[in-house]
């Protein structure tokens, strides 16, 4: 027997642009940025100018000249993404929240309380708007891969149902880069092949395709290509790395920029994860040149960390790596942090010094433990006096700024 389409996607449309027009009615209907130096996130209407996030604020007032930009709100982003994420949970209990705005949902069984999972997507997209005033897409499906991209092909403030008999049909149309795992430079590796939809991926042999993107991406999107996608709603989604990103419009690739930028990256990050007793042991580093191109790379370390200064250095020479790589890349448009394989961690483990290279990245040794408590120190500073209380050096004199810890929510849309 054929499965049933009964899992939901919902997606709040353009959500920040969408809350401060909300918040201002004045706003409906014009192109707006938040943001100021760098576009965070703007308007459908900004879009339709080719304004984008991560775009420096004078190109996009060059693409757009009525382009109005706002500071945002972001206390007002959780308060209303909560609210909104909320009506799921009247029509389901398998509810599985991927970021401030947008969630999962499997409504496997409710039909005789509420209808049809179609008739309850109807229900929940009246209500959001009635109730909370946002626009929400969402996409009725089989699994969760096709779900998703149905609330996208369904943006803005739409609906899209796929029905299981004509799913592959569905999908085999819709461009490539709908699909979860491909992003430009896939894109692009896919387009030198001739590969521009999900049809041509599913038809391109299994060998040419781990050639180009290796045997893990290629089987993943392989089965993807057909919706084989086995997974289920997880109630109990933990962060599995804990992120941050300053998009810095376009920016020298030199040490002034991009150390302050790190540092303040990985105090963000270092003090979010010492907060819950947390620790990493993989260090992962990103850069995205000015032509929107990223490279990544990561350290996986012998011993969990959660120190500033470490994560700092590490961070250092894993984007030092990138730029040694690309030596004609002059221009940066984006930094981002990562550290990921968490553990809980209350208390720091010492370690007795051996002498050995590098012991003063390791958490435990003396060097190592100094770090970790001039970190703590400062958190319990900025617990009692604000963030601004204290800071580091290089940061505070550089002016360096990142993007607000709200836009940290979106699922850790991971790096």
């Amino acid at each position: 027997m054929e499965a049933e389409a009964t899992i939901l996607h919902a997606d709040l449309d353009a959500f920040y642009a969408s809350v401060e027009q909300l918040l201002d009615p004045s706003l409906l209907g014009k192109p707006i940025a938040v943001g100021g130096g760098v576009v965070l996130a703007c308007s459908y209407e900004a879009k339709k100018f080719g304004v984008r996030g991560a775009m420096s604020g004078r190109e996009a007032k060059k693409l757009c000249p009525e382009l109005i930009f706002v500071p945002g709100h972001f206390k007002e982003y959780q308060r209303l993404g909560d609210a909104a994420i909320a009506i799921l949970d009247d029509y389901t209990p398998l509810v599985e929240r991927i970021s401030i705005d947008e969630a999962f949902a499997d409504v496997a069984g409710t039909a005789h309380l509420f209808g049809p999972p179609l008739a309850v997507a109807q229900i929940v997209r009246k209500r959001v708007r009635d109730e909370i005033g946002l626009p929400i897409s969402i996409g009725v499906a089989r699994t969760k891969h096709l779900a998703k991209i149905g609330s996208q092909v369904a943006k803005p403030d739409g609906l899209c149902f796929i029905d299981p008999r004509i799913e592959l049909e569905f999908l085999h149309d819709l461009p490539v880069e709908l699909m979860w795992g491909v992003g430009p430079a896939t894109k692009a590796r896919l387009a030198g092949i001739g590969v521009t939809t999900i049809g041509q991926l599913s038809a391109t042999p299994g060998q040419s395709l781990e050639r180009l993107l290796g045997p893990a991406a290629s089987e993943k999107l392989k089965a993807l290509s057909f919706n084989r996608d086995p997974r289920s709603i997880d109630m109990d989604r933990r962060a599995r790395s804990a992120g941050a990103q300053s998009a810095l419009g376009k920016k020298p690739a030199t040490a002034k920029v991009i150390e302050p930028t790190l540092r303040l990256l990985a105090d963000r990050i270092c003090s979010r994860l010492r907060a819950k007793s947390l620790s990493g042991k993989t260090v992962t580093a990103r850069v995205r040149f000015s032509d929107m191109r990223a490279v990544t790379r990561a350290l996986t370390l012998d011993a969990p960390v959660a120190a500033t200064g470490i994560v700092t250095e590490i961070a250092q020479d894993l984007v030092a790596g990138i730029l040694r790589d690309h030596p004609r890349e002059a221009t940066i448009s984006l930094l981002a942090i990562s550290v990921s394989h968490l553990q809980y961690q209350p208390v720091l483990q010492l370690e007795l010094s051996m002498g050995l290279a590098g012991e003063a990245r390791r958490p435990g040794t003396k060097r190592g433990a100094s770090r970790w408590m001039a970190d703590k120190a400062m958190d319990k500073v900025r617990t009692r006096f604000g963030w601004e209380a204290i800071g580091y050096a290089n940061v505070v004199l550089e002016g360096t700024r990142s993007v607000p810890d709200g836009f940290r929510e979106l699922a850790e849309k991971e790096l």
